[in-house]
């Protein structure tokens, strides 16, 4: 079993057809995160924005911009899961990369490293706070900065396969792959920078569908589920 994890949440993931953040999604998150903080498990949390806003398919407006407007849609869904969390009696916190203290707190280590001593689940709001920077990539920054054992992509797709399953029926998924598969076969995983700090930290990543039951906890005790990433 892991004891220290940084698990990154697809935005899509959180939404349903017809609503962009489902309280039934974010209470079966919750309900892990918070089993996860009473196994003594440290939790950092990252979320995307896809289901609001993804910065990069804003095709119409400058990328800075664009950007900008998906860190805040993560935050956006930071709060959403804080507030699930504080009406179930969970420890936790939201640390931003952009200040804004009406809202939550700004991101430093020691404030990282204190709420973790502090056994609160710590939800990373804001990406880098720097354009050009995908969700995962925060994600693997995350991880290293508060020496997370494991990378968990909880993803709308229960793993990494060789095509899209959606349009290839005859898609294989991986149960194992190196960096260096997913690279020379330019496998939809997660993006360069993510998976080459991630590499260079010796931290593996899993990635899973966050729909499958349990499958957060599972992932966390160490169970097969998903794909394995690692040397």
């Amino acid at each position: 079993m892991y004891t220290r994890v940084l698990l990154k949440l697809s935005g899509g993931a959180l939404g349903t057809k017809d609503e962009l953040i489902s309280g039934e999604m974010l209470c079966g998150v919750a309900g892990q995160l918070m089993a996860l903080q009473a196994m003594g498990v440290k939790v950092g949390v990252v979320l995307g924005g896809g289901n609001i806003l993804r910065g990069r398919a804003a095709k119409t407006m400058q990328r800075n911009r664009a950007d900008q407007l998906g860190m805040l849609a993560t935050v956006i869904n930071a709060l959403a899961l804080q507030d699930t969390l504080l009406n179930m009696r969970a420890g936790c916190t939201v640390l931003s990369a952009v200040e804004m203290p009406r809202f939550c707190d700004t991101y430093t280590y020691r404030g990282l490293e204190a709420a973790l001593e502090a056994d609160k689940i710590v939800i990373f709001a804001a990406g880098t706070g720097h354009p050009f920077f995908s969700t995962d990539t925060t994600a693997a920054l995350r991880a290293a900065q508060m020496g997370a054992e494991i990378m968990l992509l909880a993803k709308n797709i229960d793993g990494v396969y060789s095509a899209d399953p959606k349009l290839d029926p005859n898609a294989i998924r991986y149960d194992t792959l190196t960096p260096e598969q997913v690279l020379s076969e330019r496998l939809r995983a997660t993006d360069l920078t993510a998976i080459t700090l991630c590499d260079e930290r010796n931290i593996p990543i899993l990635v899973f569908g966050l729909n499958e039951k349990d499958g957060i906890l599972r992932a966390v005790k160490g169970e097969r589920v998903g794909t394995l990433i690692k040397r």
